[in-house]
């Protein structure tokens, strides 16, 4: 069976590292010639809550071979246009995509690799690109009962997605869900919320939860996620760190201060995380913030829900990606104080 990780940037690249170690061939695919390059000379140097290197293969888009049975997905949506045109000639009628990217991008890759051939799920332990050859791995992925969430978009639960299971197996147990996007959504807590305020304020997520205002807006932001969750037709599963997410809808002051202690203790291990959109700006590239957070704002005008937190991010990293904004702490003040309804929480 021809397995490939395509895109190894962070995730990719912890992924391809302990796939390999337990015994999975696997070909990491990337663009950035020299992260390649290191990974095929040195190995892939995981550091962080594990200090291992492991000897790997990986190659470039261009140095694609033959027909892989299953490819898991992990670059940015920004570049699916192109990424799934080239990976179209490597994949027959028995292929599988597996889309492991953020947001929900299920129906968009299907749209090239087609429904039949697409699956996806969610990551849930967190991993930082520190340099070519070198990735963090931000929290120790001995406590998660499991480390990915995967389904068939139509709920499904048959021998293909065992088998994508069975391969996500040789990193850590993959718990199969027929309520795929649902679990989108529920992984939608964890990038418009904390990633999006990591990214628009240049901060880890430490540094967001210490911060009263910060750790405030990441409540609104899941407020307004479960409301366009549930419109759609979804109901929002356990979040991270088996924390239950009623209290999402932040209807009093005791609600507020109990979704606040739910932030710290979704996040207690990972306070060193960036954000893989602040790593995208911190290298002045283009991020996702339309795929997560504009698609949390698109959804709420489809279904006219008042959006104000998620719209803010949205301006603010397109802003800093514009070189309007700088990465800072001080951006906080774009979030008007006139939204905030309760008082925050005090640890």
């Amino acid at each position: 069976m021809k397995i490939a990780i395509l895109g190894c940037g962070a995730m990719g690249t912890v992924m391809g590292a302990y796939m390999t170690k337990n015994g999975l061939n696997v070909e990491m695919i990337d663009s950035y010639k020299e992260h390649v390059d290191m990974l095929n000379k040195n190995g892939a140097h995981i550091i962080g809550s594990v200090d291992m290197t492991v000897p790997v293969k990986a190659i470039t888009p261009e140095e694609m071979k033959g027909v892989y049975d299953i490819v898991f997905l992990l670059t940015k949506q920004t570049a699916n246009d192109v990424v799934l045109k080239n990976l179209l000639p490597h994949l027959n009628e028995n292929s599988t995509v597996c889309t492991l990217q953020n947001g929900v991008p299920e129906h968009f890759v299907a749209e090239y690799a087609g429904e039949k051939r697409t699956v996806g799920g969610t990551v849930l332990w967190g991993a930082t690109f520190i340099e070519p050859g070198i990735s963090e791995l931000t929290q120790d992925i001995r406590k998660n009962d499991h480390l990915f969430e995967i389904g068939e978009i139509d709920g499904a639960i048959g021998e293909r997605i065992k088998k994508v299971a069975d391969m996500l197996g040789y990193m850590g147990k993959a718990k199969i869900t027929d309520s795929l996007m649902a679990s989108r959504w529920g992984k939608l807590i964890n990038n418009a919320c904390m990633s999006g305020m990591s990214a628009a304020c240049g901060a880890t997520f430490g540094e967001i939860l210490k911060n009263e205002k910060s750790r405030a807006c990441l409540s609104y932001l899941a407020r307004e996620v479960k409301k366009c969750c549930e419109a759609e037709g979804y109901k929002l599963p356990i979040l991270l760190n088996e924390q239950e997410p009623y209290s999402c809808d932040i209807k009093d002051q005791e609600m507020f201060n109990t979704n606040q202690k739910m932030f710290l203790e979704m996040y207690k291990d990972m306070h060193t995380a960036k954000a893989s959109m602040l790593q995208d700006l911190e290298k002045e590239k283009k991020t996702e913030v339309q795929m997560i957070n504009g698609y949390v704002s698109s959804t709420g005008d489809k279904h006219n829900i008042h959006t104000p937190f998620n719209d803010t991010i949205v301006e603010i990293v397109t802003k800093i990606e514009g070189k309007i904004l700088p990465l800072s702490m001080d951006n906080l003040k774009y979030f008007n104080d006139d939204l905030f309804e309760f008082e925050y929480y005090q640890e």
